[in-house]
């Protein structure tokens, strides 16, 4: 844990080579004995403060080997400003970069010289200790750097900003100007990972008697319609769950249970048609539930719409407005950090956002929510790509607060929490769930054997007269799998899929008179010819929404037809009312319809599932259930899903079961050894780079376990899928096949995660250190392993 800015000059050399390769931790030091820091300073005449002299900081660092804290000096003019959690520059070999002071200490155990700090950037303290842990924890799991962790973490600074309300910073973080803030954590080299095997963590003494205190005040009862009352005067969307009510309790009294949650279908409530889904309701009424017991929190979910939606339902369930603050990436750098300042200070005690607020700061935090966790964009795409699932269950036991995970389907990771125990389920009976959800038919070809050659069409005449009926009553939605006019395009006599001339891109139609666009580099083929016969016309292979809202406005005249994507020109709906439409959508573009839709389309089920990777099932079944949970409950809804879909999550949807199909996914899973029920990290990049830090790594092979190493094996450097390299033919393809990329996959039973991390991260930092040639990318628990 010992540092200093003498080291600074030595940044990239490589001291002791023997000595490097056998740290036990790369970035951490082999503690010595306490020692004067002005004995061997380098002040150059600049006074150092009395007081705490050394400041420990984290640096802004790319390279895995110098990926620890170092020690500085504290000029006097600096002495109230340099706190822990606040930015500062420092002086780091020939360059000045940017970190964060994490401690101030009296003395130091580096061996070299100190120097003074070059500048206190800002005096807020926008790193805090809790944040910090979970910022080394998350770095050590993914095999990363904190300072790349800590660049998702905390915004960048607006200074206009932190003016606008400057002098309000010590009032609302209930300290006096000018005093220091507690001392960040000390930085871990290494954070292991604790998860129990059944049972919920406990709160500590102090703050559970706090919140037993809070609850005894007069009015915090759970009265209806009292503050403590989780649905604010509602009917509670929670009695419909099995251990739904005793759940919200536990976060009440200021326990930490830790549940994954199949949410019921339906919009609104039973009393109520306001057009919020029922998800939402329920969130809000668990995150009123903690903080009438005096504690704050946090929920994260997957896009701006739904986290409006539970801003929504928040004000609903009784929450004043300015106890809630949303945070996201979209609003723009200023209200961004505006609202990443009003939950640092305390001034909300509910945080709402998307992917990267699972590091927002929250005072006192009592719950962490995580909404659709198999959606795409909760999964960070910078390293060290980790995913909000598994951010928020570390922050849940760090910090001893109750952990919900919702949704309307069940990825095989959430299931995972429950098979170990982590986590307890909650969900509605069966009866609930055939009473709330629609009916729901799998128009597959068997179905439609009946109607002869009309079954191939793209619409059945069966679905074509169920949007008829159902458009009497109100809006129908239509999902669509693809966006775009005409995604994919073949030649028209011999069916061979069309080519880009220029990269071997896949072609389309942006529009119905457009010219083929290829889809890869953008380039026009308006004299696009077929290699294969010469032909120069195209037809259709995938049909994208805009050519299905096309077709249905012509077979529905007089039928408004609304389209939802983001390439559409009114761009993703938010909410449609309850008038007769056809609503056009792309998986997770569908808007909610006041009191539901009358029924739904889910058009090209094999497009859904014919995906090869590991998820493609669970992803389909997500998307199907997402959309059909906004349908009105039978009688009164149907969802019809066309096409020959896989049959597992096919019948999974019939019988509105993700449970049971997360379920068994793992057991096929468990018995091929593959994730979640193995640990697996993918190394990409250049041959002889993938090689030296696979091979550093020492992992021997086990079929018994499945541990061992896959590959390496080419990929395509576009799409990254491995044995699809595209090259042309002759000597020149064979001289481009040997500078493709690679992919080299590392597998290891759950209980050696950690240490593969480990040896993964030291084998990055020998790399940094000996300045070896070539790209190498890792990344731990990909969502695919091919």
């Amino acid at each position: 844990m010992n540092g200093g800015a003498s080291r600074a000059g030595e940044a990239g050399a490589v001291q002791d080579e023997e000595a490097l390769l056998g740290l036990d931790e790369v970035g951490g030091t082999t503690s010595r004995a306490a020692r004067d820091p002005l004995g061997n300073a380098e002040t150059n005449g600049i006074p150092i403060a009395e007081s705490l002299p050394v400041a420990r900081v984290v640096l802004d660092l790319q390279p895995t080997h110098l990926d620890q804290p170092y020690d500085y000096l504290v000029p006097a003019t600096m002495d109230q400003d340099a706190q822990p959690g606040v930015r500062i520059k420092a002086r780091f070999g020939r360059q000045e970069v940017s970190g964060y002071v994490v401690a101030r200490l009296a003395t130091s155990d580096h061996d070299g010289r100190l120097v003074p700090l070059r500048k206190v950037v800002s005096g807020e303290q926008v790193l805090t200790p809790q944040v910090l842990a979970l910022c080394r924890a998350v770095a050590d799991r993914y095999a990363g750097t904190l300072a790349d962790v800590l660049r998702l973490a905390v915004p960048p600074r607006h200074a206009r900003v932190e003016k606008e309300s400057g002098n309000e910073s010590g009032k609302e973080s209930g300290r006096p100007a000018g005093e220091p803030a507690e001392e960040l954590a000390q930085v871990p080299a290494q954070v292991p990972e604790q998860r129990p095997a059944a049972g919920s963590a406990q709160r500590s003494g102090a703050a559970a008697q706090h919140a037993a205190q809070h609850a005894a005040r007069p009015g915090t009862a759970s009265e209806p319609g009292g503050p403590g009352d989780p649905a604010g005067g509602r009917p509670s969307a929670w009695a419909a769950y099995r251990g739904g009510e005793a759940y919200l309790r536990r976060i009440l009294a200021g326990e930490a249970p830790r549940a994954v949650w199949s949410a019921l279908p339906g919009v609104g409530t039973d009393t109520t048609d306001d057009g919020t889904p029922h998800w939402a309701t329920a969130v809000a009424q668990a995150v009123r539930a903690c903080t009438a017991g005096g504690r704050g929190a946090l929920v994260v979910v997957p896009d701006a719409r739904d986290a409006a939606r539970v801003t929504t339902a928040l004000e609903g369930a009784g929450l004043a407005a300015d106890e809630v603050v949303r945070l996201l990436a979209d609003d723009g750098p200023a209200p961004r950090y505006r609202a990443f300042l009003r939950a640092l200070r305390g001034a909300a005690r509910v945080v709402v956002g998307t992917r990267a607020t699972m590091f927002a700061p929250v005072a006192d935090l009592g719950l962490v929510v995580l909404w659709g966790d198999g959606e795409e964009t909760l999964a960070e795409p910078h390293a060290p790509y980790p995913h909000a699932r598994d951010v928020l269950a570390l922050r849940a036991e760090q910090e001893g607060a109750a952990f919900l995970l919702g949704s309307p389907g069940r990825t095989v990771q959430a299931q995972a929490l429950l098979a170990s125990g982590w986590a307890r389920e909650l969900a509605a009976t069966r009866d609930v769930v055939r009473a709330r959800a629609p009916r729901v038919r799998a128009l597959t070809s068997v179905e439609l054997a009946r109607d002869g050659a009309a079954a191939a069409a793209r619409l059945p005449s069966v679905a074509w007269r169920a949007a008829r009926d159902a458009l009497e009553h109100g809006p129908v939605l239509v999902q669509v799998p693809r966006a775009g006019y005409l995604p994919v395009v073949a030649c028209s006599r011999c069916r061979v899929a069309a080519r880009c001339a220029h990269c071997h891109g896949p072609l389309g139609l942006p529009h119905a008179d457009g010219a083929p666009q290829c889809t890869w580099c953008g380039r026009l083929a308006g004299g696009w010819r077929c290699e294969e016969c010469g032909w120069t016309g195209l037809r259709s292979v995938r049909v994208g929404s805009a050519r299905t809202a096309e077709e249905l406005g012509r077979a529905f005249t007089g039928v408004p037809v609304r389209l939802s994507s983001a390439s559409a020109p009114a761009g993703v709906l938010d909410s449609v009312p309850a008038t007769p439409a056809l609503v056009v959508a792309t998986p997770g573009a569908e808007p909610v319809a006041a009191r539901g839709y009358a029924a739904a389309l889910l058009l090209d089920a094999a497009v859904m599932t014919g995906g090869t990777g590991l998820a493609a099932g669970t992803e389909a079944l997500h998307r199907w259930l997402a959309a059909a949970s906004l349908v009105r409950p039978g009688p009164h809804g149907q969802v019809l899903l066309v096409g020959d879909g896989a049959p597992g999550p096919t019948q999974a949807l019939v019988r509105w079961d993700p449970a049971g199909f997360a379920a068994r996914e793992l057991d096929e899973r468990a018995e091929l050894h593959l994730p979640p029920a193995v640990r697996v990290a993918a190394v990409t990049g250049d041959r002889a780079a993938v090689d030296a830090v696979v091979g550093r790594v020492g992992l021997r092979e086990d079929t018994g376990s499945g541990s061992g190493v896959l590959g390496p094996v080419e990929v395509d450097p576009d799409g990254g899928r491995p044995g699809v390299g595209r090259t042309g033919g002759g000597r020149e393809g064979a001289v481009q096949a040997l500078d493709l990329p690679v992919r080299a996959v590392l597998r290891v039973p759950l209980a050696q995660g950690d240490e593969l991390a480990r040896r993964l991260r030291t084998s990055l930092a020998v790399r940094s250190a000996r300045r070896e040639g070539g790209t190498a990318r890792v990344q731990l628990d990909p969502k695919e392993m091919l």
